[in-house]
């Protein structure tokens, strides 16, 4: 629903934005737990450009705190281990034939403390971000009823849309925190 050029879905779309962003940088703060996803910002030194690892590299989780990075091609396990220390995900690889296995290491009470307030920060940046979208709708709300393209019950309809959709997101935000704080602090 939407009247004049006013649309509700485009907030909510911008909302999500804020989540999904979210969602990536918590995916990238280290728990004790090792993920995949971990090496992603590896980029590798190969065949005369950066690469990312996960093309020249399959990486599975064979035990809680393991990772396993299988290369595929022999020439390029030498690139792919300089790669990984360069990083400064703080992995060493111990490395057999083309197979690196990197030990994630078990984090310390001050380390994990330290990760559960990034995470709230990143949080809190998410959900100033999501005000923002909604003061803009609100905005544009009492434009719209300002300049009589939009009656006033419709500007309240539509106002409470966008307060459910806030309300809504926030929530979502709190619980994606919640996820993570409790992931980093039992592990």
């Amino acid at each position: 629903m939407s009247a004049g050029n006013f649309d509700v879905n485009e907030l909510k779309r911008r909302m999500q934005g804020a989540t999904q962003s979210l969602k990536h940088e918590l995916g990238g703060l280290r728990t004790g737990r090792a993920a995949a996803s971990m090496l992603e910002p590896v980029q590798v030194e190969a065949y005369g450009s950066h690469m990312p690892l996960n093309q020249l590299a399959t990486v599975s989780v064979p035990e809680p705190r393991l990772l396993s990075v299988q290369v595929w091609d022999k020439s390029m396990v030498k690139a792919v281990e300089k790669a990984i220390i360069d990083s400064n995900l703080g992995l060493s690889p111990a490395t057999e034939g083309q197979v690196l296995r990197l030990r994630i290491p078990e984090l310390n009470q001050d380390r994990r403390k330290e990760l559960v307030k990034v995470a709230h920060k990143y949080a809190e940046a998410a959900r100033v971000a999501v005000r923002h979208v909604r003061r803009d709708g609100l905005d544009v709300l009492k434009k719209l009823e300002k300049n009589h393209e939009m009656s006033e019950d419709d500007q309240e309809r539509f106002a409470n849309d966008v307060q459910k959709a806030t309300d809504s997101t926030i929530s979502e935000i709190d619980q994606l925190l919640a996820a993570k704080e409790k992931e980093i602090l039992t592990v």
